[in-house]
């Protein structure tokens, strides 16, 4: 390589870093729109100047309006942030130790589960962990979500097991435990039959701010250890054998990522219920815009699942005057098609 290489290479990457850096910057603003549009959404509507003025001042606002915003709308619109955010960075690093497109919270059952687990508490009672009865569907969601990615876990620890025999035994979870939901529904009361279709509809109504900090908290534990692994979840895009090359410790670094995306995965969908593909969207929309270098893609996939998520809660809303559709119906709206083109483009080809 020449001297007069060197520098023109240099310039190059500085412009890559720069236009990734820029896409942040325009996905941070979209998202911050996306926040303020939701909470301005909703049987009564107020335009962004007023929901901007109640954030920053909430004391020169009437009282209605900063009740309305800070008490019942907020709540709602940050867990919407912060449950695309969880979900979609679990779904990218799913994707990354998985080698997988496909690899995402509900691909794998663990939303499957989550709902399984709900549905017993719902139709019949039934307590997983006695000591927090007062929370019993979110616990029992969380549970029963934690036992399937323990079973994801297990069967990967065993040798001569690959990604592609996770991801179907994943698949076989998600036949399972809608089976297992299935059998719970012909069981239970009309009563506890709706309670339980709405419940794995998915629903943001449920957010408090106890469940939005938890959320949150998790999520502020979790990206500085993902971020600690970047290179290495960066190395791993290039194959686990070139990756130990490297000097990766790649079964190490896979456990390891499980266990924490499970957590970050089970978490939100015990506490607003079954969100599907949000995890499997955002990562693959920052994976376009930004590449696989970890530093940027970590970033991107947070923000993109936080404004699909986000903005779904304000489409929920405005699709029908003075009706709100279950969120999760949005997110599978537009989740489906993107999973079907993923499909096809994959056939054939290694990803």
């Amino acid at each position: 390589m020449s001297a007069a290489t060197t520098p023109a290479l240099g310039a190059t990457y500085r412009a890559l870093v720069r236009r990734k850096r820029l896409v942040l910057a325009v996905l941070a603003g979209l998202l911050l729109l996306s926040f303020m549009l939701d909470m301005a959404t909703g049987p009564a509507r107020y335009d962004l100047a007023s929901v901007a003025l109640a954030l920053v001042w909430p004391d020169s606002v009437p009282v209605q309006l900063r009740v309305v915003l800070w008490d019942i709308r907020m709540p709602v619109a940050a867990m919407a942030v912060v449950a695309g955010a969880a979900l979609s960075l679990a779904g990218a690093q799913m994707q990354t130790i998985l080698n997988n497109p496909l690899a995402s919270p509900f691909t794998l059952g663990i939303s499957a589960a989550a709902s399984f687990g709900a549905a017993l508490g719902l139709a019949f009672g039934v307590k997983l962990f006695p000591l927090l009865a007062d929370y019993l569907v979110p616990v029992n969601a969380f549970v029963m979500a934690m036992l399937s990615a323990v079973l994801i876990h297990l069967v990967s620890t065993r040798r001569n097991v690959g990604s592609e025999t996770i991801v179907l035994l994943g698949i076989a979870l998600v036949f399972t435990f809608n089976a297992l939901l299935a059998l719970v529904q012909y069981f239970a009361t009309e009563q506890a039959v709706a309670a339980v279709v709405f419940w794995t509809m998915g629903s943001l109504g449920r957010a408090t701010w106890p469940k939005v900090g938890a959320v949150l908290a998790l999520l502020l534990v979790m990206l500085p250890l993902f971020a600690r692994r970047a290179w290495s979840l960066t190395a791993m895009r290039l194959g686990d054998d070139k990756a130990a090359s490297m000097g990766v410790d790649v079964r190490r670094l896979r456990l390891e990522s499980l266990v924490m995306v499970s957590l970050l995965a089970a978490l939100p969908v015990s506490f607003i219920g079954v969100i599907g593909f949000v995890g499997l969207v955002g990562p693959h929309i920052a994976r376009m815009l930004l590449g696989e270098d970890q530093r940027y893609f970590l970033p991107g996939s947070l923000l993109a699942g936080a404004l699909m998520l986000s903005a779904s809660s304000v489409v929920s809303k405005t699709l029908v005057p003075g009706a709100i559709f279950p969120i999760g119906v949005v997110t599978s709206l537009v989740g489906v098609p993107f999973f079907i083109s993923l499909i096809l483009r994959s056939k054939g080809r290694s990803w």
